[in-house]
This record gives structure tokens, sequence and C-alpha cells, in this order.
């Protein structure tokens, strides 16, 4: 439509829908008339990033007759918005399309009933994903406001953002160790031999080679026993040479491996350069970081269905066992599945959507980035199978199940193991597909450390891009070298469970609450009409309101039920370590009552019981951060 981009009319004959109005009612003598872009705003007091301009006194005299008229700020000046619509599209994608689509998806659905889990997780899409996808675009292209002001909202609730930046953090430190060891071995890839394909001297008898050519495999293949009693060269590379892992922390994690360090630094300073104008640089890496998994995915697809055996791993990655669609773990895995492969109640997309125009079409990118994910974890699940199920052909097993390792060995083990077995230019593939890993791996990260750098810019306004980056990255690297030691997997491990998954659910369940009961569904539905010109229909309601928050809180439920004492490859952590990972939870779940009692505080009242309800309500700056727009929303919450 003519003008909405701009959120301003073009004369009288700009059309009306809902949030866009026409006055032609003159202004009286005493009334202030406010001009912006041929729209005429009459008594009214605008609120301008949280502060008022006030009315100007009504003139006297000589100046009696004359209407004063205050110009309102060109909309969202000081704030970054995305260079072009699809911008925001593309990294919407490059962010939620990661590690968790082509690492974590085949194998939760091979563990979890194979194709049979397909039908669970399309209805936790559904119920969960998609809903929640909408819901936080829209509050954050309304208010472009961050993770953490988004909750000038309900000020009581504001401890769920702090909680999530503390989350994000969290995974932002040790995601770029992960994006280190893909470096590591995409470096590794150039090499005449594969290193993990072969064995090194000191693994003589312990050892079986991942090669393709090599016949001691073969050999060792007709001995069951001997066969059972080795490890695979890939699995003792990355174990032995890449983390030059302990058998415990009981003793210390080590000093930082020089070659990780050096990968862990290039890491942070490609993100560093992508985010060093914020979304005005990460807005035109997006095609790059959105488009290039697929053009390698494909490759990888079609050489995957050429080889030997790829279609008997294909069919046993699709084929449904309907047994396991009754069991509760199943859909316990698919709503957690969907959760993290989207990265829903994490305050990215909330971020992201911030830096749209204001009446951009959220609803439609919200239904391509939630099938798109969709798909490409099909996608990826048929690619992955098909190698994995070349390298069941290869070396002889029925069960295609049985030659995967689990947590990082899917990337580091398995899948180089699988690509060894390649007869013809194994480097090349290797190279595209760590090339790959390694792109997702960025696009994921630059998301997460944009919400970091857009909570920083929304507390502090003066500091710049260029300086967020800047602290980030150096944090980022200081931090992330704890994860290249060589216990640095098992402090990986402790940090993800209880800093990253466990409070993510608890949040994902207040920020839900938040929104659709304290905030209200009604007050969201009218703000998205006043936004799109539509009103959300009956599902998005009883999502956003009944279906999502229940369905989040019986997997809470099932979790603590479910709890068992975490532990890294049979090994049990120290109780000292069990204390700190407790205490990181206990610290991001004190954010809650922490930004509660504040916000009790800081409001007005005269008693306590005033302050308290004051605290669940919108404050006054709360809408549409444009001047003229926001004083629209204004009338429009006041006509309705």
């Amino acid at each position: 439509m003519e003008g909405r981009d701009n959120n301003g009319f073009i004369g009288d004959n700009s059309p009306s829908i809902a949030g866009q109005y026409r006055w032609t009612t003159p202004a009286a003598p005493n009334e202030v008339h406010v001009t912006h872009g041929g729209l005429a705003l009459t008594d009214v007091e605008l609120a301008v990033g949280g502060k008022t301009v006030p009315r100007p006194t009504p003139a006297t005299g000589e100046d009696a007759g004359r209407v004063p008229t205050t110009i309102i700020p060109e909309p969202n000046a000081d704030r970054d918005q995305w260079g072009k619509g699809v911008e925001f599209l593309m990294s919407c994608i490059a962010m939620s399309v990661g590690l968790g689509n082509v690492w974590r998806f085949p194998f939760v659905a091979l563990e979890n009933g194979g194709g049979a889990f397909v039908i669970p997780y399309i209805i936790v899409l559904l119920l969960v994903g998609k809903p929640v996808y909408y819901m936080e675009m829209i509050i954050g292209q309304f208010s472009s406001r961050g993770s953490v002001k988004v909750y000038d909202m309900a000020p009581i609730m504001r401890g769920v953002g702090y909680g999530q930046v503390l989350s994000t953090t969290i995974v932002t430190t040790y995601y770029a160790s992960l994006m280190a060891t893909t470096l590591r071995y995409l470096f590794d890839s150039f090499q005449s031999i594969l290193p993990w394909a072969v064995c090194e001297d000191s693994w003589a008898g312990s050892c079986i080679p991942s090669g393709s050519r090599n016949v001691t495999m073969a050999s060792e293949l007709a001995n069951g026993t001997a066969l059972s009693n080795r490890t695979s060269s890939a699995e003792l590379y990355f174990t032995k040479v890449v983390l030059k892992e302990l058998d415990g922390i009981d003793d210390g994690i080590g000093l930082p491996d020089l070659r990780l360090t050096l990968f862990l630094v290039l890491s942070w300073s490609l993100v560093f350069l992508t985010l060093i104008k914020g979304v005005k640089s990460s807005g035109k890496a997006s095609y790059f970081l959105a488009l290039f998994p697929y053009v390698v995915m494909t490759v990888l697809l079609v050489r995957a269905c050429t080889l030997p055996g790829a279609v008997d791993g294909i069919v046993y990655f699709l084929k449904p066992q309907w047994d396991k669609i009754y069991d509760p773990k199943v859909w316990y895995a698919a709503v957690t599945q969907c959760f993290f492969s989207l990265s829903i109640c994490f305050g990215n997309i909330i971020m992201y959507s911030s830096y749209n125009k204001f009446r951009h079409n959220v609803y439609r990118d919200a239904t391509i980035v939630t099938s798109i994910d969709t798909f490409t974890s099909l996608l990826a699940g048929c690619t992955i199978f098909g190698i994995l199920g070349h390298l069941a052909h290869v070396t002889g097993k029925t069960d295609v199940g049985n030659v995967v390792k689990s947590d990082a060995g899917l990337a580091f083990i398995s899948y180089p193991e699988a690509i060894a077995k390649f007869e013809v230019l194994p480097q090349a593939f290797s190279v595209l597909f760590f090339l790959m890993l390694f792109v997702l791996g960025i696009g994921s990260n630059v998301a997460m450390t944009s919400c970091v750098m857009t909570v920083i810019k929304d507390q502090f306004p003066r500091v710049r891009n260029w300086q967020a980056a800047t602290i980030i990255a150096i944090c980022g690297v200081l931090l992330g070298s704890i994860y290249v030691t060589p216990g640095g997997q098992y402090v990986l491990k402790l940090v993800d469970y209880y800093g990253a998954s466990s409070i993510a659910l608890v949040l994902a369940i207040a920020e839900l609450i938040a929104i659709g009961w304290v905030y209200g569904v009604d007050r969201l539905c009218k703000d998205t009409e006043f936004m799109l010109g539509h009103r959300p229909n009956l599902y998005w309601r009883l999502c956003w309101r009944w279906i999502t928050p229940l369905l989040m809180f019986v997997i809470l439920i099932y979790n603590l039920v479910t709890l068992e004492p975490l532990m890294y490859k049979q090994y049990v952590y120290p109780t000292v370590a069990y204390g700190i990972g407790w205490c990181i939870f206990a610290f991001g779940l004190l954010q809650l009552p922490i930004w509660a009692a504040y916000a009790v505080y800081k409001q007005s009242g005269k008693s306590l019981n005033e302050k308290i309800k004051n605290a669940f309500k919108p404050t006054a700056a709360w809408g549409p951060i444009d001047p003229a727009t926001h004083y629209e929303y204004k009338k429009f919450i006041d006509e309705d």
C-alpha cells in the first residue's frame, strides 16, 4: 500500500485501514496542530523514546489566531533498520536453520520412531513453533524494542528478557568453540590424505582405519571380536588429536589448545566483521549465510544418492515405527527439537523483527521460515542418512543406527568417517561439508550476538555498533577459550544443560504468560490489527492463550519427573561441578523476582498494592516508537 512503509500518507487519498486515520475537522484556535508528512495531529502529547513532547502554551495577543506547529522527528532516526525486507527474511532463515537441523534432527528422529517422529514434530510445529515465532515477530516489530526493552508492555516480567539474554550469552560462548572445531576440520580437509582416515602409529592395536582404501579394515571385518574391541580412526582423531580430551576433570580442565584458540579468534573475527555496522552489514551477509548451505546440501544429497547403500539409509531414516508415536518421550523430543531448532523464546526473533519497518508483513515471513526450517531438517536427514547408509554398506553392518555416535560425535566422528569412505575426492566433499557447517554456525552465532548487542544499545544508545561488537567478541574469545581446553567438552555439556536448556524452558513459559496473560491476547490482537490491518484468527488466539503455554508446562513437568544426574560419556561430575551448574541455573531464574521487585519499586503509587498493579500495566511510552504512529495507536486503542 502506498505510504505504508514510511507510516505517512499521500495527501487525502491514502486508504484508511486499522491504525491509519484521516481527520478533516479543522483545529480549534487553542489546539495544537502537528504536521508530519501531510498528517495532522491535534491536541496531543507525543511519546518520543520514553519522553513526552509537551503541548505548547496557547498563543495570546497578536498570535492568538495562529496555529502553533510542531514538526515530528523522522521515525526511527536513531535505530537501525533492515535495508530491505528480504534481508530480515534471510537473516531469520540463517538464524533458525542451523546446526540443529543438520546435526541433531536426523538422529532425534531416528531415536524416536524415524518417519513416525515427523508426525508429532509437525503437530508440535503447528501448536508451539509457528504460534510462538509469529507472536515474537509481532511484538518485536510493533515495539521496535530488543528482548529486554520489549517488556515495557509488562515491566514486572522484565526479568524474562534478562534471563534470556543470559542464556543466549552462554550459548554464544560455546557455540563459537564448535565453530573453531569445525574450522580445524575444514583446514585439515585440504591435506592429500584426510588425517582421520588413517591410524597413527601410537594407536596400533586399538584402531580401525576409517579410510576406504585401507585393506586392514577389510581383514578386521572378518573377525567380529577384534573389531568390537577397536575404535575408528575418526573417533580417535577427534578425541586424542583435536580435543586432546581428558578422562575426567577432577584435576582441572587443562590449558587451551593453541590451534583451536586461533580458530576461535578467527570465528569471532568473522562474527565481528559481520556485525561491525549492525543489521546493515549483517543483512547483506544474510544472503550468503542463508542460501549457501542449501547449495552444499543439494550437492551432498545428489552425491549421497549415487552411493551404494544410500537408499537403504534414507529408507531407514523415513520408515515409521508406529509403536513409538504413543511414547511420551517422542512428543517431548519433538517439542524440544522444534523449540531449539527455531530458536524461539531466546530473544533472537524479537530482536531481528524490531529492526523491521512498522507495516512489514511478518505473518508471511513467519510462515516461510517455520516451513523452510522443517523442510531443511528433512532434507538434511535424507542427506546424512544417505551417507550413513553407504557407510553401513561398506562396513557390512545391517543396522544404520549402529554406525553413528551421539553428541558432538555426530558432526566430528560419524560424518568425517563416512566422508573418508568416499572413493572419489573425499577431500572435496569434506571441505564442502565442514564449510556448510561453519556457515550454518556463523548464521546462528551472528543472531545470538546481535541479540546481546541490541540489549546493550537499547540500554546505552550512545554505544556504536562496532564498539559493542568489539566488546562482545573479546569477551567471547576469553570465555570461549575454556571450551578449547582438554576438559572443554565436559564444561560445555555442563553449561549447556544448566545454563541454556533448563533455563530456556522455564523462561519460555514465563514469556508466554507475560505476553498471553499479563499483557493479554486481546491487546496483542489489537496491536496486530493496528500494525498489519487484520486481526489474528481463532487458531492464533487459542494457541497463544491456552494450547502453547499448557503444552510447554506439561513438557516442563515431564522434564522434572524424568530428571537424572548429568553425565558426560558415563563420567559423573565432581560435586563442585554440579554445584556450579545449579548456581548458573539459579542465577538465571533469579532474574524473574529481582527485576519484578525492581519494577514494583520504580512504579508510582501511594501503596504497595497500587505499585504492584501498575507494574503489570504497560509503561506510558509503550507502543510504536515513531511519534506519529504512536499517536495513531493511542487513538486506535482509546476508540476500540
